[in-house]
């Protein structure tokens, strides 16, 4: 049995994953970083220490092209050395990325790839992008949001216009964000 597709998104409570102006340097955008001050509790062993933990244990990551590149590739390892799958419109034969990334044109031979890499664990999704054609391709499974106490009032917005129905199965509370877990409901 394979374990889920699942974003993991940090956002503001009007729907914003990164102030405007997100671009290398300020990769955030501009007040986007207070979207992560609820990782100051990752070590400890409270709710957001139990959120952190549950995210590194996945086994896989999927990322859309812009995030890849906006976390400066992640050196190529996201986190304890698993494998990490890139979406892209377009692959550069001559560009090759670091340490196990590998990129992917196919969303459905992305998805596939993941998941057998993962074997029983979580797939961790980043990225607005990534999101959004996973969900359309009907390959996301669940949504991990932490949603923080601030209206960002502009930026990139996680979600725009697809209509899903999705299904409360955990919300916690912890210091600074709500980790809300949805499970997408498939029609």
């Amino acid at each position: 049995m394979s374990g889920p597709i699942r974003l993991y998104m940090s956002m503001s409570v009007d729907g914003f994953i990164a102030g405007p102006d997100d671009q290398p340097g300020q990769e955030l955008g501009r007040n986007g970083g207070r979207l992560f001050n609820w990782l100051d509790d990752r070590r400890g062993p409270g709710v957001n220490g139990q959120v952190y933990g549950e995210a590194l244990a996945t086994g896989a990551v999927i990322a859309g092209r812009r995030t890849f590149e906006l976390a400066g590739r992640w050196n190529g390892d996201h986190h304890d050395g698993v494998p990490i799958h890139i979406l892209t419109h377009h692959i550069d034969e001559n560009d090759v990325p670091p340490g196990s990334a590998k990129f992917y044109t196919d969303v459905d031979a992305l998805a596939a790839d993941a998941r057998a890499a993962a074997g029983d664990r979580a797939v961790m999704v980043h990225g607005a992008g990534a999101a959004q054609a996973l969900l359309a391709a009907g390959h996301l499974d669940e949504l991990e949001l932490h949603v923080v106490p601030v209206l960002l009032g502009t930026g990139r917005r996680l979600f725009d216009s697809q209509h899903t129905e999705l299904e409360l199965t955990r919300a916690l509370e912890g210091r600074d964000a709500t980790h809300l877990r949805y499970r997408v409901v498939k029609s």
